[in-house]
C-alpha cells in the first residue's frame, strides 16, 4: 500500500503533464527505444539524447527495461527525460515510476491511463480510432499517441483532427524520415520513432549509424518550422 511519502516520491520522479505537451510541441520529436537488451537499449537512448532527442521512452517489452530507465534516468542531460512504453497496467506504472520514469506511454485504452493521469504522471495514450481518441482524452491523457499511424498516414490523421482541432496527436508507427513532414503539415504536434530511428541498435548493434540517423530527424524538426501551428494550439 502506498504511504504519502512514497506517493511523494513518485511524483517527484515525473513532469508536470503541461510541461511535456510543451516539449514535445517544441521539439517536435519522441524516440521510442525497443530491443532485446536492456544493457543496449540504455545505451542507445543516452545516444539519442546526445544527439539531441529530449524525450526518449524505453518499452516494457525490452527486457531489463526498468533498470535501463533508471540508469538513463541518472545519466540524461539536465534537459531530457526519459519514460516508458507499452505501459498497461496499474503494476507497470508503480514499476515504471519507482524506477524513475518521467512519462508513460500506452498502446492503446488501458487502464494505466488513468492511473497515470491521477498521479499527475503525463501520459501519452495510443489510440487509432476518433472515438479511441476521444476516451483517451476523457480518460486523462496528455496527448494521443496514434498507432499505429501508417495505417491511413497523414491523410487518416488529418480527418481524424478535423472533428477534434484540440486533440494533440503524436504520428506513431511506421513514420521515417521521408513521412515525418506529412504528419507535421497533417497536424501532428510530433512523431514517434522507433526502428527507422535505432535500427538494430536497442539489440547490441553499433551506434554510429543511429546517431547519424537522429541528426538528420532533429535537423528535420528544426526546418519544419517547429512549435504547433494555429490549429493545434
Amino acid at each position: 500500500m502506498s504511504t504519502p511519502m512514497k506517493e511523494k516520491a513518485l511524483m517527484e520522479n515525473t513532469l508536470a503533464p503541461e510541461e511535456l505537451l510543451a516539449g514535445v510541441r517544441r521539439t517536435r520529436l519522441l524516440a521510442i527505444v525497443r530491443g532485446n537488451d536492456g544493457t543496449a537499449a540504455g545505451k542507445a537512448a543516452l545516444a539519442a539524447m546526445e544527439e539531441g532527442f529530449q524525450y526518449v521512452e524505453i518499452a516494457l517489452t525490452t527486457p531489463g527495461a526498468l533498470d535501463a530507465i533508471s540508469e538513463v534516468r541518472a545519466a540524461a542531460p539536465a534537459d531530457c527525460f526519459v519514460g516508458a512504453g507499452t505501459v498497461l497496467t496499474k503494476q507497470d506504472v508503480d514499476n515504471v515510476a519507482a524506477a524513475g520514469g518521467q512519462f508513460m506511454v500506452t498502446p492503446s485504452l488501458a487502464p494505466s491511463i488513468e492511473e497515470a493521469a491521477g498521479r499527475g504522471i503525463p501520459v501519452l495514450a495510443g489510440a487509432l480510432t476518433p472515438s479511441e481518441s476521444f476516451e483517451a482524452m476523457n480518460r486523462g491523457a496528455t496527448a494521443v499517441k496514434l498507432f499505429p499511424a501508417s495505417i491511413g498516414g497523414p491523410g487518416y490523421l488529418k480527418a481524424v483532427r478535423d472533428p477534434f482541432p484540440d486533440i494533440p496527436f503524436i504520428a506513431v508507427g511506421g513514420v521515417g524520415p521521408d513521412e515525418a513532414a506529412g504528419y507535421w503539415a497533417a497536424g501532428a504536434i510530433a512523431v514517434g520513432l522507433g526502428g527507422p530511428l535505432f535500427g538494430d541498435s536497442a539489440s547490441g548493434g553499433g551506434l554510429a549509424a543511429m546517431r547519424e540517423r537522429a541528426r538528420r530527424f532533429v535537423a528535420l524538426a528544426a526546418g519544419s518550422g517547429g512549435g504547433a501551428t494555429e490549429g493545434q494550439r
